[in-house]
């Protein structure tokens, strides 16, 4: 299952069921783990470990050294979970310094040209739409999604279950269980169709909209209503996360 004309390193390691298209390239340290496929002309090079079922589409380019001009040499990696979709074009990077990662869950979706820049963490069931992309040092929570055209700046996060509509501009951290929109980013409201899809409880959804209007309608300073919000909520997973969140960014929460 391997094509004539793919280009593939003595040295990387390659799982029983693997197909490998076309011109495709795999470096000298890369790992392919069971059953992934690498349509025609992907590339995948530097210290790549990528788990089992992964599709990566033509032109992808996994685990290529870091835009970061501080880069000094040395072996940082790129780590992917399994059953990942990478589609045409997307880019992913290893992180900047020596034994350190990048590191993407499982099963996420990163659509045409989507970007993911070096030392991002992501987790799972993530869905990053075309030409969205993130800066160094993001974290993308669990079933977050991200619109086409999307950029974050460095050092972001965002939360599980989170929405950002396309073409928007996040410059701080986004809540887990909202929407958010626009140049900045602003949160519009919770995201009640993608709670009620992943079968949030009835009781956490209402927990999680009177926990929105303390924080976000009360004008109330952020120690002040993530306060409230303990003292006068249901100490529910969801509503105990939100407030952890909140409470440890660095980069403030859009508003």
């Amino acid at each position: 299952m391997i094509h004539p004309t793919a280009i593939i390193h003595p040295q990387a390691q390659i799982g029983s069921g693997c197909e490998i298209g076309p011109y495709c390239v795999i470096g000298e340290h890369v790992t392919l783990g069971d059953n992934c496929k690498l349509h025609s002309h992907v590339v995948v090079d530097g210290h790549t470990k990528l788990g089992r079922g992964n599709e990566i589409f033509p032109f992808a380019a996994l685990g290529m050294k870091t835009q970061d001009l501080k880069f000094k040499g040395g072996s940082p990696r790129l780590d992917v979970g399994d059953q990942n979709v990478f589609r045409e074009g997307v880019t992913v990077h290893c992180a900047t310094n020596d034994h350190e990662a990048t590191v993407i869950g499982s099963h996420n979706l990163f659509i045409i040209q989507a970007h993911v820049a070096h030392d991002c963490i992501l987790g799972s069931h993530i869905i990053m739409s075309g030409y969205a992309g993130l800066a160094g040092h993001c974290v993308v929570e669990d079933h977050a999604i991200l619109g086409g055209y999307v950029a974050v700046h460095q050092f972001c996060r965002i939360g599980k279950f989170a929405m950002i509509g396309g073409c928007s501009k996040i410059v701080q951290d986004v809540p887990p269980f909202v929407i958010v929109d626009g140049n900045p980013g602003e949160t519009r409201a919770i995201n009640k169709i993608g709670l009620q899809r992943h079968g949030v409880s009835e009781e956490a959804q209402n927990a999680l909209k009177k926990a929105y209007k303390i924080l976000f309608r009360e004008e109330l300073s952020h120690p002040n209503a993530l306060a409230k919000i303990e003292a006068e909520l249901p100490a529910l997973p969801e509503v105990s996360h939100l407030v952890q969140f909140v409470r440890a960014s660095e980069r403030g929460i859009c508003k």
